[in-house]
């Protein structure tokens, strides 16, 4: 099945769509986290604490962050959740410095390393980790159902699966509201900001076309994955999805 955001590009390169995203990111790099905390006026950081939150009674050892990015949501879960191991997985190198940084600097290094990998074939063995993150990146698949295919291989049996994804508000007035900022408000500082207005018109598009609650459900147990829920935050802003491998 082909998906509505598996279509949208960053750009009009003639490059996959996964080509496309990894130049994107790798551009972004340097301004992404200033943008993410001031587009979502820091409340992402709220939605991370909370998505993590609901792993600590699974105690998870072995975690694998998908799309880590600059690996907020894998620090996060280094310090609240305490695991013997964290892989932080992504296309961008560029993204997976500012990341490597940052876990220096907080002492984590020991417990956190950054791999690039392509979602679409990770290189794992089968059953790897207890618990696989991935925050903000789903939308950004060039194959939907083969990336959740590859999250479900290499979870062990129970393993938990926790997504974030930013989403669009179900009523009024956000609706209409979050529809006037996503398209002109949220280009415009990302032009001005990282100096890339065709990113930021990306990432809004993709979260309009993206699956959204019930449906995406769906799309998580055809993956495979059972015990499926999910929760809105923020008037519907963002989607917390959780499972169970």
């Amino acid at each position: 099945m082909t998906y509505r955001q598996e279509q949208i590009k960053p750009y009009v390169s003639g490059e996959t769509k996964t080509a496309e995203v990894e130049r994107m990111f790798n551009g972004i790099a340097p301004s992404y986290d200033l943008l993410n905390h001031l587009l979502s006026f820091g409340i992402d950081r709220r939605w991370r604490r909370e998505a993590i939150a609901g792993l600590k009674r699974f105690q998870p050892k072995h975690l694998l962050d998908i799309a880590t990015g600059t690996g907020d949501f894998a620090l996060l879960a280094a310090k609240m959740l305490q695991p013997e191991s964290i892989v932080g997985a992504d296309l961008s190198e560029e993204m997976m410095k500012v990341a490597a940084q940052k876990a220096e600097k907080e002492g984590l290094a020991e417990v956190l390393h950054f791999e690039r990998q392509d979602c679409m074939s990770l290189t794992f063995p089968d059953k790897s980790f207890d618990a696989l993150t991935v925050a903000y990146g789903l939308r950004n698949y060039e194959d939907l159902d083969r990336g959740l295919k590859e999250m479900r291989r290499v979870l062990r049996p129970g393993g938990r699966l926790v997504a974030l994804e930013l989403t669009t508000p179900p009523r009024f007035p956000m609706k209409q509201l979050f529809a006037i900022y996503s398209r002109f408000l949220m280009p415009l500082l990302g032009r001005l900001i990282s100096g890339d207005g065709k990113a930021y018109a990306y990432l809004p598009a993709t979260m309009e076309a993206f699956p959204q609650a019930e449906e995406m459900t769906k799309v998580l147990e055809k993956a495979g994955f059972s015990d499926v829920a999910f929760r809105r935050f923020t008037f519907g802003l963002c989607t917390l999805y959780t499972a169970q491998a």
